[in-house]
């Protein structure tokens, strides 16, 4: 199924043929030349000033050719993308393995990467656990759709919180449960049982939705709560979005959570969420930048603060940002300079990209504070 994925994204976002899968590892080569730029005589003695304001050169000049990462699958369809592009400029190969945010944390812990990639920010006692201080930058938002397949429900179902809660919990088992029907007036659904599909492996997409269903259901909270992998009451584990919107488009009956760009890429059905201010909104970019910007003063404050279930008739209430992972204080200070290059670039001309792919662009807000973050990578 990710295969087919591939395939459509490549036929939709050129260039994206220098993704090669190779045993689950996504690897990203990029179409020029050489990878490694050496130090010439004239470059080394360039002014600091104009080595700053030149970032792509600056990552060659460095020698720091190559990057390697690994995390979520939630950013997955623009990271390849991102990734893509920015070697073509830069002439700095990203490889990137798409391995869920549990596991990119992991790697990022041991060292392994020199960045993680998390839906989820990490928690104090993973903070504590990091061999160094680890800084949080938000590279985009993203929605997380509740898609399904179902024989005649139409392409945006109504749902809302307390329904969907009600459905992970196992208490609503049929998709003629009244209390479906009662938000969808007019539409014949079928007696077939519910079959909920969710996620296997530590997972930052997951910790977005367990997130709202916990702020939507205090019986959820009380009995599950959030994170990035919970004790599921019911449900058919699948590993990645990938995982889960294979479950759901091959079963009939099924319901699970998916990135927006995974749904969009496979035509899926998916619901139209009802908000704080009760009204139902289809996912969209908009409808997540609209959440985001909804929580633009807490952010300010803190880039972490979750923007599920906020305010405004216009938000989706199932939105979260994704992130990047890195140590403040890098071993390798050519890679120390290649990140932060990248991450200026993605908060720069990366953005421009988001919305064709299904993402939101970051708030300006946001932008913001992680100038300021990207700034302090030493």
């Amino acid at each position: 199924m990710f295969g087919d994925l591939m395939k459509k994204s490549t036929m939709r976002l050129a260039p994206f043929n220098a993704a090669l899968i190779l045993g689950g590892t996504a690897v990203f080569a990029g179409c020029g030349g050489n990878t490694t730029t050496s130090t010439t005589t004239n470059e080394a003695t360039n002014s600091a000033d104009n080595t700053t304001n030149t970032a792509m050169s600056d990552a060659g000049t460095t020698g720091a050719a190559k990057l390697t990462g690994a995390g979520a699958t939630f950013p997955y369809p623009l990271y390849s993308k991102w990734f893509d592009t920015y070697k073509n400029s830069s002439k700095v190969e990203i490889n990137y393995q798409p391995v869920g945010s549990g596991a990119g944390i992991k790697q990022l812990k041991s060292k392994t990467v020199d960045f993680g990639a998390s839906d989820a920010v990490l928690k104090a006692s993973e903070k504590a656990e990091m061999p160094g201080e680890v800084l949080q930058i938000p590279t985009v938002a993203g929605a997380v759709v509740v898609a399904y397949n179902v024989e005649g429900a139409p392409k945006h179902l109504k749902m809302s919180g307390d329904v969907l809660a009600d459905i992970f919990l196992g208490k609503i088992k049929n998709w003629n449960d009244p209390r479906i029907a009662a938000a969808n007036p007019g539409v014949k659904l079928p007696t077939r049982a519910i079959t909920v599909a969710r996620r296997s492996d530590g997972s930052g997409t997951t910790n977005i939705f367990t997130n709202y269903l916990k702020a939507v259901s205090p019986e959820w909270s009380t009995k599950v709560g959030a994170g990035k992998a919970v004790e599921w009451p019911v449900g058919i584990g699948g590993k990645g979005n990938d995982g889960v919107a294979s479950t759901v488009k091959n079963t009939k009956g099924a319901i699970g959570y998916i990135e927006l760009a995974y749904a969009t890429e496979q035509d899926m059905s998916y619901a139209a969420m009802r908000n704080s201010a009760g009204q139902f909104v289809i996912p969209t970019p908009e409808a997540t930048t609209a959440a985001a910007e909804a929580n633009a003063a807490a952010l300010q404050k803190d880039i972490t603060v979750p923007i599920v279930n906020a305010s405004g008739a216009k938000s989706y209430p199932i939105s979260g940002f994704t992130y990047i992972l890195v140590y403040k204080k890098q071993d390798d200070a050519a890679k120390g300079v290649a990140i932060k290059n990248f991450l200026k670039w993605a908060m720069t001309e990366g953005q421009k990209s988001a919305k064709s792919l299904s993402y939101a662009p970051l708030p300006p807000a946001a932008v913001a504070v992680n100038t300021k973050t990207i700034d302090s990578i030493s």
